[in-house]
């Protein structure tokens, strides 16, 4: 894929899903696209006629560019270290919590920290917005299954047993309605849309992968002011953030930052 090409693909993206891809590593994501266009026994310019006519493609592209892989639980240790360490320090001086899922996909993530949250041993009353740009995943989401067993693999026994319903002879199973009730799922671009502010825990895990070291800062800035004071940042486990203290960040651990409050000089 040439540079004029690429240009045309871009402006097209946009224009139909509301994607930037110059918020993309360019190198990467050409790769990438020029290996799924391939696939598709089309050249670019056949390609975009292609999407702008069939929706079943466009809805493909959708999904390839957005990157939905996900799962309950995923990476055991970090949601360990969630539920063991951070919550905790967290919960110190707040009764309520409110969360984001940025980024939820299919809802895994934002059901998992709810199951979390559920199963403390201090009881606390929370609610979970999860966004997404891709409409389909949201509909599963909201409708609370069904998942496989390969989306639950990693989840302890005891939320799979506790929190969910089975249908076994299709082997789907479906969240219940006390985790469903205290989550709200909603389209939105995080590269284009406003924020909401006053979230105390805002995850965006495995998302931002290929974005380009601008993107990844301004998020990171957008993020910063729709935490509470002491709020925390989940990210992915190869996110890492390299410029946390000019962001507003103290690094907790591993997958977690922790917005900072400035400091007032005395006089």
């Amino acid at each position: 894929m040439n540079d004029q090409e690429y240009a045309i693909l871009k402006k097209r993206v946009l224009g139909m899903t509301g994607i930037d891809l110059d918020n993309y590593k360019s190198q990467q994501m050409r790769r990438r696209l020029t290996s799924f266009i391939e696939n598709s026994s089309c050249d670019v310019i056949g390609y975009c006629r292609m999407i702008e006519k069939d929706e079943a493609s466009l809805r493909k592209l959708c999904d390839f560019l957005t990157i939905n892989v996900t799962e309950f639980y995923r990476d055991a240790w970090a949601f360990a270290d969630l539920e063991k360490n951070i919550l905790p320090g967290l919960l110190e001086n707040r009764v309520h919590i409110n969360v984001w899922s940025a980024g939820c996909s299919d809802g895994s993530e934002a059901y998992t920290i709810a199951m979390i949250l559920l199963s403390l041993p201090r009881k606390v009353t929370f609610h979970i917005l999860g966004t997404d740009m891709d409409e389909l995943s949201l509909a599963r989401a909201r409708a609370g299954g069904p998942y496989k067993d390969d989306f639950l693999k990693s989840l302890p026994k005891h939320y799979l047993s506790k929190y969910f319903s089975c249908d076994k002879g299709r082997g789907e199973y479906w969240v219940n309605k006390d985790i469903k009730d205290r989550t709200t799922f909603k389209k939105h671009n995080l590269l284009a849309d406003p924020f909401e502010k006053g979230f105390d825990l805002i995850a965006c895990r495995n998302v931002t992968i290929y974005f380009t070291e601008e993107a990844k800062d301004a998020l990171n800035r957008r993020f910063h002011e729709s935490l509470k004071e002491n709020g925390i940042l989940f990210v992915g486990a190869t996110e890492f953030m390299m410029n946390a203290m000019k962001c507003g960040y103290h690094k907790l651990g591993t997958c977690f930052y922790q917005k900072t409050v400035p400091s007032i000089a005395r006089i």
